[in-house]
């Protein structure tokens, strides 16, 4: 019986510890609620009626607000938090650690200060001299259907074969699929790079484009994604898999989407910061919009859509300027021509 510890009991925190009380393996599951009435009403009713209500929660499962209780005896350490709290959760945590337990990120953003990814901040936070192991989970995962049942496949990343292969075998149950993948840091990138151009996708929606415009969007959203991370040394196999693609199409799609949300309340000409006010859970895209126009400028490459969803964000733009902009760039080539 493998000891796992929840940091986070926001949606898809809960929805983990829903599939992995289902999985091919048995578990003992704690978690760490930031609210001690959050984590009490969980304890005492089995849901977490603030982010996934009418989710029964499974009996095995303990939620408390004490990390240290949560974190003691843990082997697997499964981080579900925003991106901008991190840090401070994992600052926090790394004193209570046992030596042998591994960090598995299931975070989709990057710290809107530094725009370092969720890996980074682990390295840095863990120092030298550690070598603990780290792994990354990504994928298309609406945490309601996943919690529900209904099939879902996604990304284990970890430049560590073995860890990632056992945390596989930990994971895996019978509605939940795992595939495995070195590239860390394209996982993360990808992960964090859908959120914005899904903003973009509501946006559309909200101005009442049809399918013609959507299906352009994510497209040359791909093509975005796909050379920022390219540029920073990610493989261009991962964003045509389930961390890029796969996530893209959900996200830009599906009417769970919180950043989609966001930028179809955008386009009716709400304010962002009464959109944000009103929402529960975190829209990563908002945060990270600026983090990756940062990394572009660093590695000089071009990203129009997540430009003009910054400035729809934070400029005042209307989604309708920002199109016109984007349709009017000069034209340009799909793919390099072949050498002769």
């Amino acid at each position: 019986m493998s000891r796992i510890a929840i940091l986070g009991a926001g949606s898809w925190g809960t929805a983990l510890a829903v599939l992995l009380a289902r999985s091919r393996r048995s578990h003992e599951i704690q978690m760490w609620a930031h609210d001690p009435e959050l984590a009490e009403s969980m304890q005492t009713d089995r849901e977490n009626r603030a982010y996934l209500p009418g989710q029964s929660l499974p009996a095995l499962l303990r939620v408390r607000s004490d990390m240290a209780r949560v974190l003691r005896d843990a082997e697997i350490v499964i981080g579900a938090l925003p991106s901008a709290h991190a840090r401070e959760v994992y600052s926090a945590a790394m004193p209570l650690l046992p030596d042998a337990a591994v960090i598995v990120s299931a975070t989709k953003g990057l710290e809107p200060s530094s725009h370092l990814r969720m890996t980074e901040i682990l390295r840095q936070l863990q120092g030298p001299k550690q070598a603990r192991g780290v792994a990354v989970l990504s994928g298309p995962s609406f945490a309601q259907e996943a919690a529900r049942g209904e099939p879902t496949a996604v990304v284990l990343a970890s430049e560590e074969e073995k860890l990632a292969a056992r945390l596989q075998d930990e994971f895996a149950g019978p509605t939940f699929r795992l595939y495995s993948n070195a590239d860390v840091l394209g996982v993360e990138l990808a992960g964090a790079m859908k959120n914005v151009i899904a903003i973009a996708a509501g946006a559309c929606h909200g101005i009442g484009l049809g399918s013609n415009s959507l299906a352009a969007l994510i497209t040359r959203g791909l093509a975005e994604m796909t050379r920022l991370a390219v540029a920073q040394g990610a493989r261009t196999e991962t964003l045509s898999g389930l961390a890029g693609l796969g996530d893209l199409v959900l996200t830009c799609t599906g009417g769970l989407s919180r950043n989609r949300y966001v930028g179809t309340e955008l386009a009716k000409g709400r304010k962002i910061n009464d959109i944000l006010g009103g929402m529960r859970m975190v829209a990563e895209g908002v945060g990270t919009t600026g983090a990756l126009l940062k990394l572009a400028a660093e590695a000089g490459v071009e990203l129009p859509i997540s430009e003009q969803v910054d400035a729809i964000l934070h400029q005042g733009k209307s989604p309708q300027e920002a199109i016109r902009d984007i349709m009017d760039r000069p034209q340009k080539r799909e793919a390099a021509p072949r050498p002769r």
